[in-house]
């Protein structure tokens, strides 16, 4: 895809959904990165309803560190996968107050030295808690919609990126990270995609079976 069509199709999925957000519920930096690491392979829904009664007693690396790892992994065993999430929560806990005085740091290059921090947790950490996007989180969604679309034809999140920051100008990060998720969470779904509803359907160089009704 051509960067002026890739900013076309920014533009009307901006216009298409104005109030695109981080649906993760979050009060600091550090609430953010529990909440990114906990959302891997479970929905924000059911983060959002588990990170409450965790962050009332629990908000800040210090309280992780001294929370038993058995109670961490009893409060948010709802997530799925949740020793190893434990896991890494109390180990990146443990370096945040070590390492980095009890501050999550906000660079990418020391987001990703924590302990279940990929790049695409941290492009998300950068957008959400510090204002400062980097690049594109690729989720599934990003992947999906990006191959679709003709962005990448990828399939490595990382290399769709890389794809994507050619054709996408550094002013629509912000928007982007939003976008291909709340698109791919209610138009281009993964099963029964509704194409008919899809506003930048002219653009998609992998159509459904459906029609879209011109």
């Amino acid at each position: 895809m051509k960067k002026s069509d890739a900013i076309k199709v920014i533009q009307i999925l901006k216009n298409y959904y104005p109030d695109a957000t981080c649906s993760l519920d979050f009060e600091t930096p550090f609430q953010m990165v529990v909440a990114v690491m906990l959302s891997a392979q479970c929905t924000d829904e059911r983060v959002n309803k588990t990170t409450p009664n965790l962050f009332k007693k629990y908000g800040t690396p210090e309280a992780i560190c001294n929370l038993e790892l058995s109670e961490l992994e009893k409060i948010i065993h709802p997530c799925g996968f949740y020793k190893n999430k434990a896991k890494n929560i109390k180990a990146t806990a443990e370096m945040i107050v070590n390492k980095y005085n009890g501050i999550v740091p906000n660079t990418m290059e020391e987001l990703m030295k924590l302990p279940g921090v990929g790049r695409k947790s941290a492009n998300v950490i950068m957008l959400e808690a510090f204002g400062m996007p980097q690049g594109i989180a690729v989720d599934t969604h990003a992947k999906r919609i990006s191959n679709k679309l003709g962005l990448s034809k990828n399939s490595d999140p990382e290399k769709i990126e890389m794809d994507l920051l050619k054709v996408i100008p550094k002013e629509y990060y912000y928007d982007v990270n939003h976008l291909l998720v709340w698109h791919g969470r209610n138009i281009c779904v993964a099963r029964n995609p509704k194409c008919n509803e899809c506003p930048v359907y002219e653009y998609c160089k992998n159509r459904c079976s459906d029609k879209k009704v011109i």
